[in-house]
């Protein structure tokens, strides 16, 4: 049904469609803290310093974490996950908008954590979604997996809900302006033992 979609691990020369993708699954979260280069002179634009950011060697949810899915000749959609591992606990914010993922982040050290999974908007409903969702929970090679949304993201719940995830605890985000909607960060995670019966199934 979906052998059109063809994952491979990114590269380096990924890294422009790497920052496009991110920014798409953060719904505009990842170019927001992105502007604070730009005000600094780093760069021009939010987007020139993600791809900076997502072309560094040893950056953790960088392109060597990241596997793009492809379909109809084109790159269609991104997965980048990676180990939490203790190391985490030692990192502060230093955004206050960042803290309550952090938060969250720090209850699930020693699972995979899917920090980004998005989709251009014309390739969705075709089974991307499911097709790097599924990578990543093997690539999590039985550990448990762990990513946070939003909580008016309904399309991100639903695909999650349908493949295992459960609620296991949200946090108030921070508004990052005056008007914006008020939402809760919401920390789903997919247990070891279910990844133990799905193999053994």
């Amino acid at each position: 049904m979906t052998s059109f979609i063809a994952l491979r691990q990114a590269s380096r020369r990924d890294a422009s469609e790497l920052a496009i993708l991110a920014d798409i699954a953060s719904r505009g979260f990842a170019s927001w803290l992105w502007f604070a280069g730009v005000k600094n002179g780093v760069s021009d634009t939010p987007l020139e310093l993600g791809r900076l950011k997502m072309g560094e060697e040893e950056a953790v949810g960088g392109w060597r974490d990241a596997v793009i899915a492809e379909a109809y000749g084109e790159v269609a959609g991104v997965a980048i996950g990676h180990a939490l591992g203790e190391g985490i606990g030692d990192i502060e914010a230093t955004v206050p908008a960042t803290a309550p993922m952090l938060a969250l982040q720090k209850t699930v050290v020693g699972s995979w954590f899917i920090g980004s999974l998005g989709v251009y908007r014309h390739l969705r409903g075709i089974g991307i979604g499911r097709r790097l969702l599924d990578d990543q929970i093997d690539r999590a090679d039985r550990r448990p997996v762990s990513l946070i949304t939003a909580s008016d993201n309904e399309a991100a719940l639903s695909l999650y809900g349908r493949n295992g995830f459960l609620e296991a605890a949200r946090a108030d985000a921070v508004p990052l302006f005056e008007n914006s909607k008020r939402h809760a960060w919401v920390l789903m995670t997919r247990s070891a033992a279910q990844q133990r019966q799905e193999t053994h199934g």
